[in-house]
């Protein structure tokens, strides 16, 4: 098992990457703000309280314990906010997952590691960075590939209409897939949605 979880020590902290602000709200970079919305308004967590330089909330998933927490630090300083929730708490890298974009993945791919390196995710290296460590696990959510090679304009532009259906069609699989991870089963969550499209 990856995890050892007893009732003191299983609290697990759910980070969702993005950008504050109304002029990043809906653009691909902030797709992991929206999936851990989903999963707020999925268990009933509030998600509203100012700490850490994000905004935070506490609750229970399958009974586990959880901290869901929006870094307001912007994507580039995710590690910040990350590290502060997660030194408060006392949890190990080894408990965090983190909900991200990722332009190597078509819309409606997703994608998630026990570890790994960030890939040029900057929330992700910058979360490695200031953990000093690799060992989180993630979920990479698959916004597509630009035609040309600017990154940052892509990222920061709102996909269309087809895109974003199909990337939002996956936060059920995202909740049920962080359903096993929490109650141990990180295998069976990539066996069963790892890469898998409509």
């Amino acid at each position: 098992m990856l995890f050892k979880k007893n009732l003191q020590d299983n609290r697990f902290l759910l980070v969702g990457l993005g950008n504050p602000g109304k002029k990043y709200q809906m653009t691909r970079h902030n797709i992991g703000f929206e999936a851990l919305d989903f999963l707020s308004k999925q268990y009933g967590i509030k998600v509203s309280r100012s700490r850490f330089s994000s905004i935070t909330g506490e609750g229970l998933i399958c009974g586990v314990n959880v901290v869901l927490i929006k870094p307001m630090t912007y994507m580039n300083l995710s590690g910040q906010a990350t590290a502060a929730a997660a030194k408060y708490y006392s949890i190990p890298p080894e408990r965090i997952l983190v909900l991200c974009d990722d332009v190597a993945l078509s819309p409606g791919i997703i994608r998630i590691r026990a570890q790994g390196s960030s890939g040029g995710q900057k929330g992700l290296l910058s979360i490695e960075d200031m953990l000093e460590s690799s060992q989180f696990m993630r979920i990479r959510i698959g916004v597509g590939s630009p035609l040309e090679n600017d990154i940052k304009d892509y990222v920061l532009s709102i996909p269309t209409a087809s895109d974003r259906n199909l990337i939002h069609s996956r936060f059920s699989d995202i909740s049920k897939a962080i359903e096993l991870i929490l109650t141990d089963n990180l295998q069976a969550a990539q066996s069963r949605f790892n890469g898998v499209g409509l």
